[in-house]
Parts: structure tokens; sequence; C-alpha cells
């Protein structure tokens, strides 16, 4: 195809290099692609190779699998196999040869007792409304002295970014954690909820212990627990404590009192709620998201910056800008759908 584009651009008058050098290709790739002899496909595959000098032999490969089977290898990886040998006076080949040898025997499976390490898959919800899905956690704040913290519980809506319930103490137990949660259920009006409220969280000891789990159970909401050891699981948590200890009255060098931390904590959920506008919600505040205001103030905005492109056509380029709000909001979004929708756009 490229070559005949090419035929037919210099047939029209173009020049054989600029034709090329617009179609991406060098003109001496074009000439031998011309050639009367050219076979036309790669030929690459086909190249006998010289097999390279360093290529373990036979004899070495029967040696490192007779070793890896001797009853002192059997239940230990090559990291460990290498090093004893070498302790020995031995060498036989690389950590790394030692697991191709074993790959291509059929003898690269887990060893010792230890349970095979398990891969878990992402927890994925997708919400498209306010008390659909709540992420939660509990963060430390630095106390009086060093060793010294409190913690703050805080619940997070993903939807409106809003924070539904926090609670400052000066321990993490699963005591707290439940009644935070029953206060936050009530506080929303979800008691006789229909629809699954779901709260994620991550595999902290409070998240899991008796308590919560009864609570959870009595409330009719559904735990979601993140990846063990995988804190990008729970972004939403993260992102908020981030917001709070950057804010730039934050006391660094900690708080005297358990009363100081919560009156802290207090101004900054007012501010968080009704001052900062969130870039995750088009710079709505999380309160007046939560509030069902949302369409009103977009729709304000969308009016002003028509009536400013108006005023002044030559100042933008192209549209206003889309002031709308995206109708579903992920929580580990999967990957497969995350590729659709760039396929798509």
């Amino acid at each position: 195809m490229i070559i005949s584009l090419v035929d037919e651009a210099v047939a029209a008058g173009a020049r054989q290099s600029k034709a090329c050098e617009v179609i991406g290709l060098t003109t001496r790739t074009y000439q031998r692609w011309k050639h009367p002899e050219n076979v036309g496909e790669d030929r690459r595959p086909l190249a006998v190779r010289p097999e390279p000098k360093h290529k373990l032999t036979q004899e070495e490969k029967q040696q490192i699998l007779k070793t890896i089977n001797q009853p002192e290898y059997a239940s230990k990886p090559p990291s460990q196999i290498v090093p004893a040998l070498a302790d020995q006076g031995t060498y036989i080949a690389s950590e790394s040869s030692f697991y191709r040898v074993m790959r291509e025997a059929g003898e690269q499976n887990h060893r010792g007792r230890a349970r095979r390490p398990e891969g878990r898959p992402r927890t994925s919800h997708c919400a498209t409304e306010k008390n659909q899905i709540w992420s939660w956690d509990i963060t430390y704040l630095n106390g009086p002295i060093k060793g010294l913290y409190y913690y703050l519980y805080l619940i997070l809506d993903i939807y409106t970014r809003d924070i539904i319930g926090w609670e400052v103490w000066e321990e993490e137990t699963s005591d707290h954690a439940s009644h935070l949660i029953r206060k936050a259920v009530l506080a929303q009006g979800l008691n006789n909820h229909q629809e699954p409220l779901i709260l994620h969280s991550d595999n902290g000891s409070p998240m899991k212990g008796a308590t919560m789990l009864a609570t959870l159970y009595e409330l009719g909401v559904t735990p979601s627990r993140s990846r063990p050891r995988v804190s990008n699981d729970n972004p939403y948590s993260e992102s908020i404590f981030k917001t709070c200890k950057y804010r730039p009255e934050y006391p660094v060098k900690g708080f005297a009192t358990l009363e100081d931390a919560r009156s802290w904590c207090l101004k900054f959920v007012r501010w968080y709620r009704h001052e900062h506008r969130h870039s995750g919600i088009q710079f709505l505040t999380p309160g007046q998201h939560h509030a069902g205001l949302a369409d009103t103030i977009l729709e304000h905005r969308r009016k002003v910056y028509t009536d400013a492109r108006a005023r002044n056509p030559l100042r933008w380029k192209k549209g206003t800008r889309s002031w709308s709000l995206e109708p579903e909001v992920w929580l580990n979004k999967p990957k497969e759908k995350s590729e659709n929708l760039r396929q798509l756009s």
C-alpha cells in the first residue's frame, strides 16, 4: 500500500524523496522495497544466528537440576541456593539462570511449607449519587510529645467528596469506629435506606473488629476492604488526610491536648465542607454538592461563561468550559473499563 501511494504521488508530479518524507519512510527503504529481487517479507525470524558463546551447556543445566533437587536445597529458592554454593567454593550459574532452567524443566514451583502468595484483585465500586459508597480511614495526629498520638476517624462520601462523619480519639478501637458509623448513618437518614451502602476501608484492626462488623450488619452496610498493604486502594481517604496535614495552620509540632486536636479538626471540617473548592467536583464545595446545589451553581457558571464569550468572542479559540460533573465516580476503576473508554475517545 505504501509503495502504491508513493508511486501515485510521483506519477502526479511529486518528488520521490518528498513523497517518502510525508509518509514517514526513507527513500532507501522505498527503493529496497521496489527492488525486483525483494522477497516482500521480513526474513529476520528465519535468519540463522550463532549460539551465544556464554550459553549454558547441557551438562551445566543437568547439574543445576540435580542441585536443586538435593534434600538440603529442595525447599529453597535459587536466591538461597547460589550463595550457599558460593560458600562451598562452587559456582554453576546465576540466580536468573537457575530460574530459567527450572522453568524450562517445569520445576519452577512454589517451594517450602508456606502457602503460595495469592494475587488479589482490586476492590472496585461505582457511585452515581451520594450515600452509595463511603470511604473511611484513621490517621494519626501528633501529640504533645514524641510517640504520643491522637487519632482522627473520618468518613467521606466519594461521590460528593463530603465529610459524612469524623471524631478524634486517643486510641484506635473497633468500638469508636462502630459508634462513628452509627452516628453517620443516622445523620444521613439512612436507617431505613433501601439501596445498599458500601463502606470501604483498609485492613486495620478497627475496621475488622467484631463490634464494627456487628454494627455494619445491623445497619445493612456492606463492608469493602483494600488489598493488604496497598494504600492506593483507598485513595479518597488518603487524599483528604494529605489535604488536612498540609493546611498552613496545621500544628506540625503536635497538639497539646485531645481537646485542642478536636477543636482544630472541627475548624478543618468546616473549611473543607463549606469553603474548599474541590477540583474533583468542578470546584464546588463538598457541602454544596452533597446538598444538591451542584446543577444550579454549574448552570449559573455556564451562563456567565457564555455571556463572557459573547462579549469577547476573539478571546475564545474553542467553546466555553464544560461545567459538567462526571456521572460516575469510581473507586479503583477496572482496567478493562478504562481501556475501553480510551478507545472510544
